[in-house]
C-alpha cells in the first residue's frame, strides 16, 4: 500500500464572483436578498402543509420536503459567502471546505431525487383515478396470536434488546473514551453499534408495547414510518460491515500504516453510508406511499416489512418489485460479494503470520466474523429475492437479520477482541491483562 499524502493544508481561499471591492455591497445585497426570499418562502411552503390538512396528500409532502431541502441547499453556501464579504476574508479551513462539499452534494442529490419523484407523482395522478379510501391502520400479528406464550415472547425479545442496546453502549463508550481504540477499525465498529442500537429500538419497543397493551394496531402513518427507518439501518449496517471489514485488512496488509488514516476520509465515508441509506430508504418509501389499501391490513410480522406491505396492497406493484429486487441486489449481493473479497485478502494475510497459535486464533475471529455477516446478508436476500419460502422461514429470516445479527455483533466485536475487552475493563475500573497488539484477535 502507498503511504498517505502528509500535505497539510491549512485552508483554501473562496475568489467569489468578483474581486472588485466597489462591486461587494451589491453583491452582498443581492444574494442577502435572495437567501432571505428563499429561507421565508420555503419556510413559508412547509408550515401551510403542516398546519392546512387539505394539503396532506403525497404532492404537498414532497413539496414540503423539497421545500425544506432548498433551505439546507442554499444554507450550505450562501451565508459563508456573505461573512466572507462582510469580513473581507476569502479564506475557508480545509474541514470546512470538505464539509461544505458534502452537504452541498447531499442537498444536490435529494433536490434531484424530489424533483423525479414529483414528476413521477403527477404522472401517475393524471394516468390513474385517485384512490379516496383511507387507510387508518395495520395489524401486526407477530409470531404468535396464542395468548399463554406472550409473556414467553415478551421476555425473550426483551432480554435481547437489553443485551443488544447495553452491549453496544459499552462498546461506544470504550471506544470513545480508550486512545487505544482512536484507529479505522474502531470508528466503523463503533458506528456499527450505533446502527444497531437505532435498528432494534426501530422494531421491537413497539413489538414489546403491543404485547403489553394486548392490540396489534400501528397506524398507517406509523407503519411507513417504521418501514423507512428499517430500511435506513439495515442499509447502514451492511455498508458499515463492509467498510469495517476492509479496515482489517488494510490493517493486516500493512500494520504500519493501520490507525494514520484522515479523520475527514473516514467521516466522509460514513457520512456517503448515509446519504446512500437515506437515498434508498427515501426511494422506497415514496413509492409505498403511491399505493392504494382498500382494508385495513394484517402483517405477519411484528413490523412493518416491506415486502408484505408492498404486497398486500390493491394497485400495481410493478415498480415496487422491481425496486425491491434491484436494491437487494445491490446493497445486499454487492457488499457480500466485496466481504468475501475482504476474507480472501485477511485470509492470505493470516497464512503469513509465523505463529500457529497467532494463525489459529485470527481463523477462530475470522470465522466468527464471517458466520455473523454470512447470517446478515443471506437472510436479507432471501426475504427480498424469494418468494417461495414458507410463512415460518420468512419469519425465521426476518428475526435473525433484525433482531439475531445486532445482537451477535456485540459478542462477535467484544468479547472476542482483547483490545475491546482492556478498553471495558479500563473504563469500569479494573486492571486490563495483556494488551493485544492486533485487534482483529
Amino acid at each position: 500500500m502507498e503511504p498517505g499524502n502528509n500535505t497539510g493544508v491549512p485552508e483554501f481561499l473562496l475568489v467569489g464572483i468578483s474581486e472588485d471591492p466597489e462591486l461587494q455591497p451589491l453583491i452582498f445585497g443581492l444574494f442577502l436578498s435572495m437567501y432571505l426570499v428563499t429561507v421565508l418562502g420555503n419556510l413559508l411552503i412547509i408550515l401551510a402543509t403542516i398546519s392546512d390538512s387539505h394539503l396532506h396528500t403525497p404532492m404537498y409532502f414532497f413539496l414540503s420536503n423539497l421545500s425544506f431541502v432548498d433551505i439546507c441547499f442554499t444554507s450550505t453556501t450562501v451565508p459563508k459567502m456573505l461573512m466572507n464579504i462582510q469580513t473581507q476574508s476569502k479564506a475557508i479551513t480545509y474541514a470546512g471546505c470538505i464539509t461544505q462539499i458534502s452537504f452541498f452534494l447531499i442537498f444536490l442529490e435529494l433536490d434531484n431525487f424530489l424533483l423525479t419523484v414529483m414528476a413521477y407523482d403527477s404522472h401517475i395522478r393524471h394516468m390513474e383515478p385517485e384512490n379516496d379510501t383511507q387507510l387508518s391502520e395495520f395489524l401486526l400479528l407477530g409470531f404468535s396470536e396464542q395468548a399463554e406464550i406472550q409473556p414467553l415472547i415478551f421476555g425473550f425479545f426483551l432480554s435481547m434488546y437489553l443485551v443488544t442496546v447495553l452491549g453496544n453502549l459499552l462498546i461506544i463508550l470504550a471506544t470513545i473514551s480508550d486512545s487505544h481504540l482512536h484507529m479505522p477499525m474502531y470508528f466503523f465498529l463503533s458506528n456499527l453499534s450505533f446502527v444497531d442500537i437505532c435498528f432494534t429500538s426501530t422494531t421491537i419497543p413497539k413489538m414489546l408495547v403491543n404485547i403489553q397493551t394486548q392490540s396489534k394496531a400501528i397506524t398507517y402513518a406509523g407503519c411507513i414510518t417504521q418501514m423507512y427507518f428499517v430500511l435506513l439501518f439495515s442499509g447502514l449496517d451492511s455498508f458499515l460491515l463492509t467498510d469495517g471489514l476492509r479496515q482489517i485488512c488494510d490493517h493486516l496488509s500493512s500494520p504500519v500504516l493501520h490507525g494514520h488514516h484522515e479523520p475527514p476520509a473516514l467521516q466522509t465515508l460514513v457520512l456517503a453510508c448515509w446519504i446512500m441509506s437515506v437515498l434508498n430508504s427515501l426511494l422506497h418509501s415514496f413509492v409505498v406511499l403511491r399505493l392504494s389499501f382498500c382494508t385495513d391490513l394484517e402483517v405477519p410480522h411484528f413490523f412493518c416489512e416491506l415486502n408484505q406491505v408492498v404486497h398486500h396492497a390493491c394497485s400495481k406493484t410493478f415498480i415496487n418489485d422491481m425496486m425491491i429486487y434491484i436494491t437487494a441486489l445491490l446493497l445486499g449481493g454487492g457488499p457480500l460479494t466485496c466481504i468475501l473479497y475482504s476474507y480472501s485478502k485477511v485470509v492470505s494475510s493470516i497464512q503469513k503470520i509465523s505463529s500457529t497459535l497467532g494463525r489459529y486464533k485470527a481463523f477462530s475471529t475470522c470465522a466468527s466474523h464471517l458466520t455473523v455477516v454470512s447470517l446478515f446478508y443471506c437472510t436479507v436476500l432471501v426475504v427480498y429475492l424469494s418468494s417461495s419460502v414458507s410463512q415460518n422461514t420468512f419469519n425465521c429470516n426476518i428475526l435473525i437479520y433484525t433482531v439475531v445479527s445486532p445482537m451477535l455483533n456485540t459478542f462477535i466485536y467484544s468479547l472476542r477482541n482483547k483490545d475491546i475487552k482492556n478498553a471495558l475493563r479500563r473504563l469500569l475500573g479494573s486492571t486490563p491483562g495483556k494488551e493485544s497488539v492486533d485487534p482483529l484477535q
